[in-house]
């Protein structure tokens, strides 16, 4: 693996790591404002979670494929 992909699947595990802690901590603070919406929150809360870990395996691939 040349070192341009090493970085770049890097940043890709980086920011997948910062978009998924921020979604959760997003979450947990609308439960703790609206309590009643915790399973439409929980329920969102896992599709965008999936979303960014898609969108960072998919860059970690670009990365494999483009060395």
């Amino acid at each position: 693996m040349t070192g341009i992909a090493a970085i770049g699947c890097g940043l890709a595990a980086v920011g997948a790591g910062l978009g998924i802690g921020m979604i959760g901590g997003k979450a947990v603070e609308g439960i703790a404002r609206q309590p009643e919406a915790s399973g439409e929150i929980r329920g969102a809360m896992i599709i965008m979670a999936a979303l960014v870990e898609g969108a960072a395996l998919i860059a970690i691939i670009f990365s494999f494929l483009m060395k």
